[in-house]
């Protein structure tokens, strides 16, 4: 059994979206200082690194990542590698085989997560493309990009079609050392009651 890490480490100086809350540690007691143990405490927005995106991000009438269903965060998933150099589309879909994939992640150009500052020229998802994937009975959308929309996208029409047909959506994810195939996933969000997101450790198992 393998397991592939596709987490971003989260730490101060990462990249964020622009204008998002920036990561932030501080410690409240500390060993070093004479107290009896190690406590911290951290700043961050729930779009942080390696995330999921709940109903509720783009919808306020929808569901909040604490009452999310659970069952699209864990499940075999397929890697699949896109070599689209602006966004993904039905066409670079649609000669693949999607019987019985439930999952799936986007290995794209976007390049890993993280590095080198925010990269505003991510690989994002077309609306035909996320139409495309409802109609297949996808259940979890995952890319290494920050957004599975464009950036300057204010409508925001990926998300909408994913998260309204209750498509889970997980974001920057880092796969470049992950082969294309077919993988056990575990992506579990935090029970933040009443917020639009989640960080998540993000796996992917081979056996």
């Amino acid at each position: 059994m393998k397991i592939y890490d596709i987490s971003q480490d989260l730490r101060e100086g990462m990249a964020v979206w622009p204008g998002d809350q920036k990561f932030r540690c501080r410690w409240i007691i500390r060993l070093r200082d004479g107290d009896s143990c190690n406590v911290s405490a951290i700043t961050m927005s729930v779009h942080t690194g390696t995330h999921v995106d709940a109903p509720y991000h783009c919808d306020n009438s929808g569901t909040d990542v604490a009452n999310a269903l659970l069952q699209p965060y864990f499940g075999t998933a397929r890697v699949i590698s896109v070599t689209a150099h602006e966004c993904i589309r039905t066409s670079d879909l649609a000669g693949r085989e999607w019987h019985g994939v439930e999952r799936v992640l986007f290995k794209t150009e976007s390049g890993p997560p993280g590095k080198g500052g925010f990269n505003r020229n991510y690989v994002f998802l077309s609306e035909d493309a996320a139409e495309f994937l409802v109609r297949k009975g996808i259940v979890l959308l995952g890319t290494d990009a920050p957004s599975v929309d464009a950036y300057d996208s204010r409508s925001m029409p990926a998300h909408k079609i994913l998260l309204a047909r209750g498509v889970a959506i997980l974001e920057w994810a880092r796969l470049e050392d992950v082969p294309e195939g077919d993988y056990e996933l575990i992506c579990l969000p935090l029970k933040l009651t009443g917020l639009d997101g989640s960080p998540v450790r993000a796996i992917l198992i081979k056996r």
